[in-house]
C-alpha cells in the first residue's frame, strides 16, 4: 500500500499583516530588571504601611480599622505575587540548565 503525496497549498489570503510585523529587538534586560525591582519596591511600601496601621491598631492611635485590613490584605497579595513570579523565574532557569547542547 503506498501514500499517495501531499499537495503544495496555494491560494492562501490574508497573510499580508505578517510582512508588517517587525520582530522584537533584543534588549540588555534592563526592562525586565526595572520591573522586578518596581514590585519589589512596591511591596516594601505596602509591607511598611501595613505594618504601621498594625502598630496603630494595637496602640489604639488606630482611626479606621478598614484601613489597616485593606493595607494588610494588600501586602500579603503582592508577596504572593511576588513569590508566585520568582517561583517561575526559577522553574524557568531550572529548565534552561537542563537543555541539551
Amino acid at each position: 500500500m503506498t501514500i499517495p503525496a501531499i499537495a503544495p497549498v496555494t491560494g492562501v489570503t490574508g497573510t499580508g499583516y505578517l510582512a508588517s510585523v517587525k520582530a522584537p529587538e533584543g534588549t540588555d534586560g534592563a526592562s525586565f530588571a526595572g520591573s522586578l525591582t518596581g514590585a519589589v519596591d512596591n511591596l516594601q511600601s505596602l509591607q511598611s504601611t501595613s505594618k504601621s496601621l498594625a502598630v496603630q491598631a494595637v496602640t489604639g492611635d488606630l482611626s479606621d480599622i478598614h484601613a489597616a485590613t485593606l493595607a494588610s490584605s494588600r501586602a500579603q497579595v503582592t508577596l504572593e505575587l511576588v513569590a508566585a513570579v520568582r517561583n517561575k523565574g526559577i522553574d524557568g532557569f531550572n529548565e534552561i540548565m537542563r537543555m541539551q547542547a
